[in-house]
């Protein structure tokens, strides 16, 4: 089961495990978040115990029996990991390989020989959001982050100048754009054009990928001024190796996963049929597992074979490449417990139950539920579904454009604010090596951004179309 499908599963059939009313919800919502920025800034607990304690602390106080509040956190730390942590370490390996085999440089390098310093951010804006249109945000992360942090370090650039243009380039896709999985699903919750919300949602997107990302990133690299964390980027390969794998080979390696998820999706979309032999076949070929596995046993060939790797070189390589990524997926693990609890407990459809009673026009009232469902339970899967799901009957009158643009406005509220019960947040804070307050300042900051240009471009559109 796909991470999407259990979300799906999550937020459309668990029953909250407590009875509790809204302002006791509340109240614990905002104690259990307080207690985790509090462990973690005051007292400088590390970020996995301090999930761990915040979830416990708002089971507790929103009256759950402390057993079931457990049980919500295992399991969301276990679908977390089972869904992302795979992935992360299949990424890891695969970042080791194109270090090690001189294939990394051979990108960086080329990078840098290609583009100048004011165009390096509108590059890896670019390259973001083309790798990222089918994929999840966490395997972009994951591709893409070791680049940027070569760039960084070998370019000597300000880190926030290059890691934001490549986190927004993902997020917007993650969030606007078919046939990424999440606007798939509002789209077949409102019975929305696929071709017509495509459009709209690319010409969304791109002043809105330009806005949070290149502009943006300007400001970012003012507030938060920290260099490339040295633990998370691939040294330059030995000086030893008589030659390093191409160009060609190594973009290849790195672009195969993208191709046969990209590949899945359009399948999906044209053949349409569960049942067809070919969709199944692309279905397993094209799911995040597989496509990263792939692309890792196609470097060794691609990657180390031509640098000179004997058999016996690879599995300390895999084994060393394992160790600095440890504590990220606890930390990940957590953050999706952590969620999980809120779900659980009933804060999610608390949301969409005060949301009823909202009068306002159609497209803000979609933006203001995913954005209220994105705030409590961190998820903006969890956000796309529910406020797809609640504002799916306000469709039936809409024109095409119109519905298409509702898909877009809740993609939009699904990304805002993005804070410590997201595992997106401290996939990127353990990333960068920032603290809490500089995820804050820089993630948290574009998330809201590419959520309220996005809203406001939507809402423009639905005057003039």
């Amino acid at each position: 089961m796909t991470r999407l499908s259990v979300e799906m599963l999550a937020a459309d059939t668990v029953e909250p495990i407590t009875s509790a009313g809204h302002a006791q919800l509340g109240v614990a919502v905002l104690v259990g978040i307080a207690v985790i920025v509090l462990l973690i800034t005051k007292f400088k607990l590390h970020a996995f115990l301090s999930l761990t304690l915040g979830s416990l602390v708002l089971g507790a106080l929103a009256g759950a029996p402390l057993d079931k509040v457990i049980v919500s956190f295992t399991t969301g730390l276990g679908t977390t990991v089972a869904g992302v942590g795979v992935l992360i370490a299949l990424g890891a390996i695969l970042g080791k390989m194109l270090a090690d085999s001189g294939g990394a440089d051979q990108i960086v390098d080329t990078i840098l020989a290609r583009a100048s310093g004011r165009s390096m951010p509108w590059a890896m804006v670019l390259i973001a959001s083309v790798i990222g249109l089918p994929l999840f945000f966490e395997v972009g992360v994951v591709l893409l982050i070791p680049v940027v942090l070569m760039v960084a370090k070998r370019g000597n650039y300000s880190l926030m100048r290059i890691g934001i243009p490549a986190l927004a380039g993902l997020s917007v896709m993650h969030g606007l754009v078919p046939p990424h999985p999440g606007p798939l699903v509002a789209i077949d919750a409102i019975g929305a054009n696929l071709g017509v919300t495509l459009a709209l949602g690319v010409l969304v997107a791109i002043p809105t990928v330009i806005i949070a990302g290149p502009l943006f990133s300007r400001y970012a690299a003012r507030w938060v001024d920290v260099p490339a964390p040295d633990r998370m980027i691939p040294q330059r390969a030995s000086e030893d190796l008589e030659k390093r794998p191409g160009f060609g080979a190594t973009l290849t390696t790195i672009l195969l996963p993208v191709v046969l998820m990209l590949s899945k999706a359009l399948v999906d979309i044209v053949v349409d049929n569960p049942e067809n032999t070919v969709q199944r076949v692309f279905d397993v070929i094209g799911s995040p597992l597989i496509a990263l596995l792939a692309s890792v046993l196609v470097g060794i060939f691609t990657l180390l074979r031509p640098a000179g790797f004997s058999k016996e070189r690879i599995s300390p390589l895999v084994e060393k490449s394992l160790a600095p990524i440890a504590g990220i997926l606890l930390i990940v693990g957590a953050g999706g417990g952590f969620k999980q609890t809120l779900i659980d407990t009933g804060v999610g459809q608390m949301v969409l139950e005060i949301s009823k009673d909202w009068s306002i026009p159609a497209l803000l009232l979609a933006w203001l539920i995913a954005v209220a469902i994105r705030l409590a339970t961190g998820s903006a899967t969890v956000a796309t579904v529910s406020a797809a799901g609640l504002v799916a009957p306000l469709a039936a009158d809409m024109s095409t454009t119109h519905a298409a643009l509702l898909v877009l406005a809740i993609g939009a509220g699904s990304l805002f604010f993005s804070h410590v019960n997201d595992a997106g947040f401290w996939l990127v804070k353990e990333y960068f090596g920032l603290n809490v307050g500089q995820t804050v300042k820089t993630w948290s900051v574009m998330e809201t951004i590419i959520s309220v240009v996005a809203g406001g471009l939507v809402l423009l559109l639905s005057l003039v179309i």
